[in-house]
């Protein structure tokens, strides 16, 4: 088959919606750092819908992979044009799909290979917005305390050489000294990671960064940028070869990274965007006052509960979350855990349903059409729990409710750090702080050998990791929550994933 292209669109098939504006006319006004599927299956999708409805073309993207060439040696050939197909299933669980190609993508450019171009284009006066899809980890900074951590890698090789930044905080606090330095305007700085207050937080780091490698530059970047705080929500799993496959005959044409994402998609942002925006709304974006109770909302309800639901479905052994979520007992957990622990820690957020928002939830984990495998899902846990699990269970001990299935997805985590799971198949822990975790994980069964009991063994072993500040923070010190983690760590190791999810879900909640 041809491969798809600018001069290939027109053998599309009628069903699958193409640009109809003229790309050739598209400026470069956003530079997205981080530019994986989930950045492609939302923050470009609302930028095309946009561009289609206004007619504004300033906002092209410019696309920078921070390490890796894959998604820049699979796009260059197409033009930057990809396919999105949004997958369901109906009633009877048979699957639907719609199919958009995407053109706001003008370029990838990937940093590894020519920093000097990332900050050229940065720094270049159409330039208005530059976003982020980073990972928790790619902040570089401390999970708990959300400080700006200097004595990481990146950021000492920054600081020592900044012409050629690693990190995306060296590599916006470096191209905006040179928007300074040639008299241009400030820009918009976009978090779209699940990080509380994302938008606050990476001011806090990239000033930081600023007052450390030049400080006159801070108080530029104070006056004249803007950091939106934003949240976001679609699931995007990773694209298999199968997809990739069954994607190029339904386009009839070859798309080397075609993206799979489920229909629904949710963007709250607050409106402070100092060069301007595009038109998103017409993507489905709403501009908010306050995003943090969309933050808080999602971060809670569905981070914390897809994290939780990973952990304890790749221990027994399911593969997806679909898969996970149709266990009865699973899905009953659940449901008992965003509706008992988590609804009572969330604020009123305008215009929600939080019952049926919960019900809908349920129905987005199940899809059986996106196959989100829990592996993926179950990474970087060091960086998410803080935000996706922890916060809300210092609100609940703060307020003197139960942590009790709460505690379980933290053990859960903890359970999963061992690299084995219930039927004896290993796996690979890939985390930021893998090295730490394991010493941790080794310092906590020496110090369970020489319990008396195994419910001791388990206090210790609880007692170990929730000491381990970088994600826990002062945790470690609250009896109550050492004593909930430790009772789970007890029960998954002697009764195994699905008796215990049974009696977290059956346990009585005050």
């Amino acid at each position: 088959m041809l491969r798809l292209q600018p001069d290939t669109l027109a053998r599309l098939p009628a069903d699958v919606a193409r640009p109809r504006y003229e790309r050739g006319a598209l400026r470069a006004g956003i530079v997205h750092l981080g530019l994986g599927a989930f950045a492609r299956a939302h923050l470009a999708v609302a930028t095309e819908a946009a561009m289609a409805a206004t007619g504004d073309l300033r906002w092209g993207i410019v696309g920078v992979s921070l390490c890796q060439p894959d998604t820049r040696d699979a796009l260059a050939p197409q033009g930057g044009l990809y396919s999105v197909a949004l997958r369901d299933a109906d009633d009877d669980g048979a699957p639907g799909e719609s199919l958009r190609v995407i053109g706001a993508l003008l370029r990838v450019v990937v940093a590894g290979e020519d920093p000097a171009a990332v900050l050229e284009h940065i720094a270049h006066a159409d330039t208005r917005i530059v976003s982020l899809t980073v990972t928790e980890k790619g902040y570089c900074h401390d999970p708990a305390s959300g400080a700006l951590r200097f004595e990481h890698a990146d950021i000492a090789h920054d600081l020592a050489q900044p012409e050629t930044p690693r990190s995306a905080v060296g590599m916006i606090v470096r191209a905006l000294s040179l928007r300074q330095r040639r008299g241009r305007a400030g820009i918009a700085l976009l978090s779209l990671d699940n990080l509380p207050a994302n938008g606050d937080m990476l001011r806090g780091l990239v000033l930081a960064f600023a007052d450390r490698a030049e400080p006159p530059l801070g108080a530029w970047i104070a006056a004249q940028c803007s950091f939106p705080n934003s949240m976001v929500d679609r699931i995007v799993p990773r694209t298999t070869d199968a997809e990739r496959s069954r994607i190029g005959e339904r386009l009839g044409l070859v798309d080397a990274w075609p993206l799979v994402a489920e229909p629904y998609f949710d963007w709250a942002l607050q409106d402070r965007f100092v060069a301007g925006r595009p038109e998103w709304v017409h993507g489905g974006a709403r501009f908010v006052a306050d995003a943090a109770p969309f933050e808080q909302l999602k971060l809670r309800m569905v981070n914390g509960t897809h994290s939780t639901l990973a952990y304890l479905g790749a221990m027994a052994g399911f593969a997806t979350i679909d898969r996970a979520i149709a266990q009865p007992a699973l899905r009953a957990f659940i449901d008992a855990l965003l509706r008992d622990e988590i609804a009572p820690t969330l604020g009123a957020v305008p215009g929600l349903d939080l019952d049926a928002y919960r019900r809908q939830l349920l129905r987005r984990f199940a899809n059986p059409a996106l196959a989100h495998a829990t592996h993926q899902i179950a990474m970087d846990g060091s960086q998410k729990l803080p935000q996706r699990l922890l916060g809300t269970l210092r609100d609940r001990l703060d307020a003197g409710g139960s942590i009790t299935r709460l505690a379980l997805g933290v053990a859960a985590w903890l359970h999963y750090l061992r690299g084995v799971d219930e039927a004896g198949g290993h796996y690979v822990i890939e985390d930021p702080l893998a090295a730490e975790l394991n010493e941790l994980c080794s310092r906590a069964e020496s110090s369970a050998t020489t319990a008396g009991s195994a419910c001791e063994a388990a206090q210790r072993r609880a007692a170990t990791f929730t000491a381990f500040a970088p994600v826990f923070g002062t945790l470690g010190s609250d009896a109550r929550c050492v004593a909930a983690v430790a009772q789970h760590l007890l029960s998954l190791r002697e009764r195994g994933v699905i008796a215990s999810v049974e009696a977290a879900t059956a346990a009585a909640i005050p």
